[in-house]
Parts: C-alpha cells; sequence; structure tokens
C-alpha cells in the first residue's frame, strides 16, 4: 500500500497531458519546466542576424508602400546575404532552421507561426519566453520551440497589439487584441507579469462551423438544432452562457447563420470575433482609453449607439457590464432577435449576473423591475459547458417563462442526460434530451408561421 505521501503527491500532479509525441520536457514537474528545457544553440546567432536584418533594410520594414509578397523578398534575399557574411559554421538544416526562425519573427510571430498554421491547434499559450503550451482536441500539451528572449517576445505582442489600434506598456500591462483572422488575444506584460509576458492566443477557424458541423461534434443534437434555428428565425431573444472556453462565441457564430440575409445586423464587441456571413452588417468594437487616459470607447456606448443605426438585430460579443441594462432595455423597445452571451455557470447564474451587471450601471432601480426587465426582454438561454475530456457540449436549453411573485421563473426544454457515463477514453456517454415540456414560445413561432415537428419535444419518450 502507498504511503499517504505518495497518495497525496498523485492528488497534486497537474492534469496536463504530455500527448503522445511532447518532448520530455512536458513530463517534468511544473515548479520546474521553465528552467527544464535546453537553450537554443543558435540563440546568439539569430540575434546577431535579426539585428543586421533590422540595420540593413530599415525603414522598408515599415514601408507601407511594399506589399507583403515584395517585403518578404526583401526580407529573405536580405537574410541569406547577412547570415553568408557570418562566419559560424552551419549545416544546410541549422542554416534553413535559422533563416526559417529569423524570418518568422520578422514577417510573422517567431515561434507561433507553426502553431498558428496547424489547423488542429485550439490555442496557443506563452507563459514567459521559455515555455509554450498548446491545446489540441481539448487538451494541454506542452509545445517545442520558445522564444530568444524577452525582447522577442514582446515584439511580438507589440506587433499584434498594434494592428489594431491598441498598445501595451508598464502603464497599460494588459490588453485584448486580435489577430487579422480573428482569433482572439490577450497579453499581459511585467510588472504585473512577474515571470515574463504572457500571451494567450484563442484561434478561430478559417471556415466559421457550421450547425451540421455542430452536430457532428457531439455538441448538439439535431433536435436542439432544428429548434434553436427556428427560434432565431422566429427573432426571439436568446442569451448563451457559459465558462470561459465553453464555445459560447463558437455558438453565437453559428445561431448568427440563421438570420435572414435581408436584415440589417449591428455586432458590437470588445474585440471583433464574429464571422457573419450576411451582406448587412455593420462590426463595431470598443477601444480603449489612449496613453491621455482619454477617448475611451464602451461596449454600453456602443449598444447605445446602436439603437440609433436602425438596426433589425444587436449582436453583443459579451455582456459583462452596466451594458446589460441597454441590452435588456433594446430587447423591451422593439429589437427582437438579439443575441448575446454571458459567462455564468448555469441558466439560473445568468440571471443573477445580469441582475449585478444592471446595478453596476448606476442606475437605482428597484430589484422586481430589473426582474420583470429579464423576464419580458429575454426568451431563451443557451447554456454550454466543457467537458473534463475537453468536448463543448450544450448542457440547457431553458426558457423563460415569466414572473411568479418577484421570482423570474425558468423551464428547461432540453437538459444534458450524464447517465451513460464515460467510456475507457473518459469522453462523456451521454446526450441532451428532451424534458417533455412544450415551450410557451411555440404561439411566437406559430404567429411567423414556423412549425415544429412534435417528436423535437420527445413527448412519449421524455426520461425526465
Amino acid at each position: 500500500m502507498s504511503s499517504l505521501g505518495e497518495r497525496l503527491a498523485r492528488l497534486n500532479a497537474p492534469e496536463i497531458d504530455p500527448g503522445p509525441e511532447a518532448p520530455a520536457a512536458a513530463l517534468v514537474p511544473a515548479q520546474n519546466r521553465r528552467s527544464s528545457r535546453p537553450g537554443d544553440p543558435f540563440a546568439g546567432l539569430k540575434r546577431r542576424v535579426h539585428q543586421a536584418l533590422v540595420d540593413t533594410l530599415g525603414p522598408k520594414l515599415h514601408d507601407a508602400n511594399l506589399t507583403p509578397g515584395e517585403l518578404e523578398q526583401a526580407v529573405r534575399s536580405t537574410l541569406q546575404m547577412v547570415l553568408d557574411q557570418d562566419e559560424t559554421p552551419l549545416t544546410v538544416m541549422d542554416r534553413a532552421r535559422v533563416a526559417q526562425d529569423v524570418a518568422d519573427e520578422i514577417l510573422g510571430f517567431g515561434p507561433l507561426e507553426p502553431y498558428l498554421s496547424d489547423a488542429e491547434v485550439t490555442e496557443i499559450m506563452v507563459n514567459g519566453p521559455g515555455q509554450i503550451y498548446v491545446e489540441r482536441g481539448g487538451r494541454i500539451y506542452l509545445a517545442e520551440g520558445a522564444f530568444a528572449g524577452e525582447a522577442s517576445l514582446r515584439r511580438v505582442i507589440e506587433k499584434i497589439v498594434s494592428k489594431v489600434g491598441r498598445r501595451i506598456d508598464e502603464s497599460s500591462p494588459m490588453v485584448d487584441a486580435r489577430l487579422p483572422d480573428g482569433s482572439r488575444v490577450n497579453a499581459v506584460v511585467p510588472p504585473v507579469a512577474i515571470d515574463g509576458s504572457l500571451l494567450t492566443i484563442r484561434k478561430f477557424s478559417a471556415e466559421p462551423l457550421t450547425v451540421h458541423d455542430m452536430v457532428g461534434f457531439g455538441t448538439v443534437t439535431p433536435q436542439v438544432a432544428e429548434l434553436v434555428a427556428a427560434c432565431v428565425r422566429a427573432r426571439l431573444n436568446i442569451v448563451i452562457s457559459g465558462g470561459t472556453g465553453s464555445g459560447k462565441t463558437t455558438t453565437l457564430n453559428v445561431l448568427s447563420s440563421f438570420i435572414p440575409p435581408d436584415e440589417r445586423i449591428v455586432t458590437i464587441e470588445d474585440a471583433a470575433e464574429l464571422q457573419l456571413r450576411q451582406e448587412h452588417v455593420l462590426r463595431m468594437e470598443s477601444r480603449p482609453p489612449n496613453i491621455e487616459g482619454k477617448g475611451q470607447v464602451t461596449i454600453r456606448d456602443l449598444v447605445r449607439n446602436s439603437l440609433r443605426m436602425r438596426p433589425d438585430r444587436i449582436v453583443v460579443g459579451e455582456v459583462r457590464d452596466g451594458a446589460a441594462l441597454d441590452m435588456l432595455q433594446a430587447m423591451n423597445t422593439g429589437h427582437d432577435g438579439s443575441l448575446t452571451t454571458v459567462h455564468a455557470n448555469s441558466p439560473r447564474d445568468v440571471l443573477s449576473r445580469l441582475e449585478t451587471m444592471v446595478l453596476m450601471s448606476g442606475m437605482e432601480l428597484p430589484i422586481k423591475a430589473v426582474r420583470e426587465q429579464m423576464a419580458s426582454a429575454i426568451d431563451l438561454i443557451i447554456h454550454q459547458a466543457r467537458f473534463k475530456d475537453g468536448g463543448r457540449r450544450v448542457t440547457h436549453v431553458t426558457e423563460v417563462s415569466g414572473m411568479e411573485g418577484d421570482i423570474v421563473t425558468l423551464q428547461d426544454i432540453f437538459l444534458f442526460d450524464t447517465r451513460a457515463g464515460v467510456d475507457q477514453n473518459g469522453r462523456s456517454l451521454g446526450t441532451m434530451r428532451s424534458t417533455g415540456l412544450r415551450p410557451r414560445f411555440m404561439a411566437k413561432l406559430a404567429d411567423v408561421g414556423i412549425s415544429l415537428p412534435q417528436e423535437i419535444f420527445g413527448f412519449e419518450k421524455s426520461p425526465w
């Protein structure tokens, strides 16, 4: 029998999967990983080549008149010349590797380039210059590669944030930004980040996922997909909830695909990530204050402004502050069919969070008035969760059915049934099942000529 100390050590072991082909460094305890990675033998050469390249090309690196192709050609030709002049003995493979690494740092995002181009990688996490983790298939692996140093990592961060008009420095050490393809970026630099700059990139697929993809992945069942598609077309107000990384934005993208192409859509986000395919889409993005503390444009400002833009639909990427009040008012004043996401642990928690955020707006409203606003504004809550196996699944489809006294009443239409357990790989075998309750909003669907087959709700087969 193992000792108590051994059992406690197993309990405290990090749940990070090194992967079948992960480097040996991934097996080192977390507290030793930073110092366990062997140094790059060509780090000094790369720094010299990088500096010589910058000195040679100078302003050309930032010349707006050069196309990306012309800039790449100039960098690669100069790079070969600089390497020819260096006296460091190199094999053909080492020379190609150094040239590619320096080119990636100048033209792209350094050691992150192979992971940004890898379709299987869904998230990249940089924990200081010497440690990069990636997420594949919902699991985290320690990746090969590292930055040459803190300065190299900072150059990549500044390149990302400057392209979207943001800044990051000691006075503003945290920033949310995005890559050109819409991938979400968060960066934190010293002094807030103690062990070196931190960079997190949540990648978005080049081609937005469709509802068929979500059914194929097991995120939703065909019945749930048919129901929510009908709800979007019938202009019900929908809130998508869930924890961090549960797939809320992906689901929001899929739901937006059901909006008819002849409607005017206004999207409001902190960092533009939504990938709407309709033609009549107006995209707005919040803006942080400048170095003088002025010029800030908040989500709340944008929601207010959107009401003057004659929108048919308002889509807010995420409500997280006093903008909740303006969003509820928009839903209650003729802007039916609005969509948004909220961080919450359950549909009931959605209402609690929205209530708190409305109070953050500074308006001294009675709690009952706030709850009445929510009850009349929100028609449907779709709750998602990220399971331990890495899968993202819709676990609740819940109708906001009205008020009873001072309480907003909810009615679950579909629930995730976990009774089937998990398979040998830890993947949940559960599925969404109807509760057998008929939604009250069926009358709204009927008013616009949408009818759903009764079998969707499993009136005859409900296990609940």
